[in-house]
């Protein structure tokens, strides 16, 4: 449920991008979009993945910048935003989740904001999600109580990022390799022909990091 005393708006259900629809025996994934983005930037992704997982791209509920973000930028800074509002974003998210069938898998893939989003709704339901995919993110400088599961567990997350990504911060993505080395079975990409963005080969690695996962199911 949503951290109390933390406002934090409601997803608009109608401003999801569905692929197919949702049935009980169906692996779905859940994409979130990083900062000023919406609902239509990761989905562009769709036909890179298996035809029958059952994608949903969501719209972060803040608007901003021309788009919509996880975080708003008064008072939360680029790879650092506060831990409230994070966990606020996150449950509102989880809350959605909480009104859909329950699949057989849930994945989630999130790109910047989007990708600290992925993390810290792992945090908040460990052993939830089959795998996460984080791409150009961070994990939020905070303490869970779901950290000590998912040291036990590992779950498996891929992070790709650019090796010319000038927007998250070096010390964001310390921590964020700090955190994946002990909670997680993370696979990392460096990319050196990329920035601050989702392209080339990280796209046709991170499309076999989930089919495999699929798989594995």
């Amino acid at each position: 449920m949503r951290t109390p005393h933390t406002p934090y708006p409601l997803l608009d259900p109608t401003a999801v991008l569905w692929s197919s629809r949702l049935l009980a025996e169906s692996d779905l994934l859940i994409m979130m979009h990083g900062w000023s983005y919406d609902e239509r930037h990761l989905f562009a992704l769709r036909d890179e993945f298996p035809e029958d997982l059952v994608i949903a791209s969501v719209r972060a509920p803040i608007p901003e910048a021309g788009g919509y973000a996880w975080f708003p930028s008064v008072g939360n800074p680029i790879g650092d935003p506060q831990p409230a509002v994070a966990n606020a974003a996150a449950d509102a998210v989880l809350d959605w989740c909480d009104s859909l069938p329950t699949p057989r898998s849930v994945g989630l893939l999130g790109f910047s904001q989007g990708g600290a989003m992925v993390l810290q709704m792992m945090r908040r339901r460990p052993g939830v999600f089959a795998y996460g995919v984080q791409l150009g993110g961070f994990v939020v400088n905070d303490t869970q109580p779901g950290d000590e599961a998912l040291r036990s567990e590992r779950p498996p997350v891929f992070w790709g990022r650019g090796a010319h990504d000038g927007v998250i911060p070096a010390a964001a993505v310390r921590r964020t390799a700090m955190f994946s080395t002990q909670h997680l079975s993370v696979t990392e990409r460096v990319y050196p022909d990329i920035g601050h963005d989702v392209a080339g080969r990280e796209v046709t690695d991170l499309a076999a990091f989930v089919t495999d996962q699929i798989a594995r199911r």
